[in-house]
């Protein structure tokens, strides 16, 4: 055998448009056969957890996708070349229904059947849920998600939950068969599913991941990188909405032969548009935040200014704000976020998690020196006070503290300064003038996540969804939101503005402790 050859068995992407036969529908011609050729989605996956395998040496993923983009079909493959290639390793996929288990392991059957004969050793147990290779001291096995017990006993090196969010005892699963899985090298779990609304395990781990607070990446697929689903309608125009995602989604590769099978799409989901539309992000999401709908309609502010506002881009001189919304980290579940603006320009969004009191000061000293703001902002409930406390101590007096809790300056208007200042935020959204936020799924998350009524005990006040009730219907704390309307407090282009302090404080022992 030469190098090259050799070479070629252990890469996936050469060994699986060689060897690995896959089920095809061809329309008009009934179900036929294919060699796998990963397609742009595949690839990516494939990129992403090649890259995390060879920084850690050991796989953690969660992968959020669209219906029918060969995402459990990419995972069969890899585990399977895995097992007939590296002695010892043992698959175990999980998979939400019996259904779709029995599909699963006829798809790694036929993986195995179409091999050129001598290329893998016969198994030496093979049935309807179980691949054994004792000669490579090797398994594939599938089960089924409904039963609490499933893999405990299990010796596990390789893992594919498929459809978590749609998984039943998620909790029992969670505790036992992830915990069966070693941390050693070359180890990997692998969780992928559509969405299935909040709060779910799946979304609690989505969640996790995408704030840094597990060893997993979170890897999202959108739809419009699938070719099928593409259609040409001839004299197809854009309305103004479709015209938006071609702008934002352009240059990802979203066509108008993909917005003409979306228009169509919707329509066969639904009768009404407004319906359809919102079932068809769900299957097919253009990015992670609009995978996971809110399960209430009244959403303060609604997608479509967010968006607008990720793809603009706007040049600014105006005077440097920064708002700070400091976690409460009692939980674990809160970030401490810091965002800057000037004017129509929001910008440079960072989270940290676990920082202290003194260790964000020190953070915030380092911005402060460095990009010399006009005001900073902070919500002084909780540690909050004890940063702003600190830099003025430190000579900072344009670093100002205020209570969202605290009565609004309108009080026939708001319940309180938090609702006065989000409607300051979406006024500012929704100007004529062009805005800019950050391209960035975790502040839409964020922004479009709260709700709002109007309180009628207070004639008619302005009531934003507390952080309570957020967690309760499993979102996160708005933390990223909150640090943008921070930026606020002295409207859209604080008329008065304090001069900041430009002196070098002299550090001293246990300054930044």
């Amino acid at each position: 055998m030469t190098d090259e050859w050799m070479n070629d068995i252990f890469d996936l992407t050469h060994f699986a448009p060689a060897f690995l036969v896959i089920a095809t529908k061809d329309e008009g011609q009934g179900e036929g056969t294919a060699l796998l050729e990963l397609n742009r989605a595949q690839l990516y996956i494939h990129n992403r957890l090649e890259a995390q395998l060879r920084e850690t040496s050991k796989v953690r993923a969660l992968i959020l996708k669209g219906r029918q983009q060969g995402c459990s079909t990419y995972v069969q493959a890899r585990y399977f070349h895995k097992v007939i290639t590296v002695p010892g390793k043992k698959a175990f996929i999980l998979a939400h229904e019996g259904d779709a288990t029995d599909n699963l392991f006829a798809m790694t059957r036929r993986f195995y059947e179409e091999l050129p004969e001598g290329l893998c050793p016969k198994p030496t147990k093979f049935n309807t849920s179980e691949m054994v290779f004792s000669q490579f001291n090797s398994q594939y096995k599938v089960g089924t998600a409904g039963n609490k017990k499933t893999g405990r006993s299990q010796t596990i090196h390789l893992f594919h939950g498929s459809e978590v969010a749609f998984w039943e005892n998620t909790d029992h699963l969670s505790t036992g068969i992830l915990q069966t899985i070693p941390g050693a090298s070359g180890s990997e779990i692998i969780l992928e599913s559509t969405a299935n609304g909040l709060g779910n395990f799946f979304h609690r781990q989505w969640t996790a991941a995408v704030q840094g607070k597990s060893d997993y990446q979170a890897i999202f697929v959108p739809w419009y990188w699938q070719n099928e689903y593409a259609l040409d309608i001839p004299g197809f125009e854009p309305n103004e909405e479709e015209q938006l995602l071609l702008d934002t989604h352009g240059a990802d590769g979203l066509t108008h032969e993909h917005l003409c099978w979306r228009r169509k799409k919707i329509s066969d989901l639904d009768k009404d548009p407004d319906r359809g539309k919102e079932m068809f992000k769900q299957e097919y999401p253009f990015t992670a935040a609009e995978a996971f709908l809110n399960p209430i309609a009244n959403t303060f502010i609604k997608a479509k200014w967010v968006n607008r506002a990720r793809i603009n881009k706007v040049e600014s001189n105006a005077a440097l704000i920064i708002g700070v919304d400091p976690a409460d980290d009692k939980d674990g579940s809160d970030r401490t976020a810091i965002i800057r603006r000037r004017g129509r320009k929001a910008y440079q969004l960072e989270t940290y998690n676990g920082y202290n009191t003194m260790e964000m000061a020190a953070v915030l000293i380092r911005i402060i020196r460095e990009e010399k703001p006009a005001k900073i902002y902070i919500d002084c409930i909780g540690i909050g006070k004890g940063i702003v406390d600190r830099l003025r101590e430190l000579g900072y007096d344009f670093v100002e503290g205020f209570a969202a809790s605290n009565s609004a300056h309108d009080k026939t208007q708001y319940l309180n300064r938090r609702a006065e200042l989000w409607d300051t935020c979406l006024q500012w959204l929704m100007q004529d003038m062009p805005v800019e936020i950050p391209d960035s799924d975790e502040l839409q998350t964020d922004l479009c996540g709260c709700g709002f009524k109007y309180n009628s005990i207070g004639n008619g006040q302005l009531v934003i969804e507390d952080k309570a009730s957020l967690k309760k219907r499993g979102l996160p704390s708005p933390d990223c939101a909150d640090a943008l309307i921070h930026t606020f407090c002295g409207g859209f282009y604080e008329p008065q503005l304090s001069t900041p302090v430009n002196a070098i404080i002299e550090e001293r022992a246990g300054f930044f402790r």
